[in-house]
């Protein structure tokens, strides 16, 4: 079986997050959606609510689960039997930024990390600008599935 986690934090899943998680699922027999859990960061959206958004966009897909973990990425890998991570790639830096975190992931567990361009109807969003357009009152719709709603 061939299992993937999509991690990341959703704070809030936008369009390119579901464009991403959607067709790793038609890839994959299982797609783990890995809710980072970070002492350190400040989120918009508390973790129940990022859960929520991500159950509900996902609820007629039944090979994707959605969990929460602490710790390195690939630690929650190996618990869980995971294989491959997911990763969506909007722009050449995101493809610099993760190409490092990939080779390191190889070398120290081996698993393989597997990149996916956004469609190009999304590539320019990303949850930051999500929050800055919510944070001032902006019609941010358009850039999030239906369920992400507040």
């Amino acid at each position: 079986m061939r299992k993937a986690i999509f991690p990341g934090s959703f704070d809030p899943l936008t369009l390119g997050h579901h464009d991403i998680i959607s067709r790793g699922a038609e890839l994959f027999d299982e797609v783990v959606v890995a809710i980072g859990i970070n002492a350190n960061k400040k989120y918009m959206f508390s973790l129940e609510q990022r859960v929520a958004f991500i159950e509900k966009a996902f609820i007629d897909f039944p090979n994707i689960n959605v969990v929460t973990y602490s710790g390195l990425t690939v630690d929650f890998c190996k618990e869980i039997n995971a294989q491959f991570i997911l990763r969506g790639l909007r722009n050449p830096a995101d493809f610099e930024f993760e190409k490092a975190i990939a080779h390191t992931n190889k070398v120290l567990t081996g698993i393989d990390t597997i990149f996916l361009l956004t469609d190009a109807s999304t590539s320019f969003i990303s949850s930051s600008i999500v929050r800055d357009v919510i944070r001032n009152k902006g019609d941010y719709t358009a850039l999030v599935p239906n369920t992400v709603r507040i």
